[in-house]
């Protein structure tokens, strides 16, 4: 399985509302001894070992080093490059404005919801079957328009400590995921939290 955290690089947006993703990938890697390092496909990439119920799986891991609006193009190269061919097996993490701020919620296919980084893999995967970890972010006051504004600012420490923990959950649900499926995920990550 290949999991993609989105986000934009560069230290400018490191701890930003919109980099939540790459958050998740980071842990995930730090979780299980691995490490991100940079690829040929615009992304700082890894693999790790994970320990479940059926044994030990590989995870794959990614960020891309492409703009968010460019996910796409890094996530095309990715799938190609650790053989994913069921995009069921392909979980995108990312933020989530219409979610409230620490709300985790499991995705598989459907809308985009705005999401400029959907938008670009959709386009480039030519499909939006792929599984999706939404972390919600909150909606920004003065409603979507501000969203762009929203999106690149660094939490206040309230808000930050409550996505550190959305980010834990994410990270569990990424495993779930991959130990147990999608539709377990959902159950278990969709039905305990609002």
């Amino acid at each position: 399985m290949l999991a993609v955290g989105l986000g934009n690089p560069g230290s400018a947006y490191s701890g930003t509302l919109h980099n939540v993703g790459a958050d998740v990938v980071a842990l995930l890697a730090s979780r299980h001894g691995g490490a991100l390092r940079p690829d040929r496909c615009h992304s700082l990439s890894g693999e790790v070992r994970v320990d479940g119920p059926g044994g030990e799986r590989r995870l794959a891991l990614a960020f891309p080093q492409t703009f968010m609006n460019d996910s796409g193009r890094a996530v095309r190269l990715l799938i190609r490059r650790f053989g994913v061919d069921d995009l069921a097996r392909l979980v995108v993490v990312h933020d989530e404005l219409d979610l409230p701020v620490g709300a985790v919620k499991v995705k598989l296919g459907g809308g985009l919801a705005g999401h400029n980084g959907l938008r670009s893999i959709k386009a480039h995967l030519h499909s939006d079957d792929f599984a999706r970890v939404r972390i919600g972010i909150g909606k920004p006051p003065g409603g979507k328009e501000r969203g762009a504004e929203h999106v690149l600012k660094v939490p206040a420490k309230k808000t930050r400590a409550e996505l550190d923990v959305s980010i834990e959950t994410a990270a569990d649900a990424v495993e779930c995921i991959l130990n147990e499926g999608v539709a377990a995920a959902q159950n278990l990550f969709n039905a305990s939290r609002d």
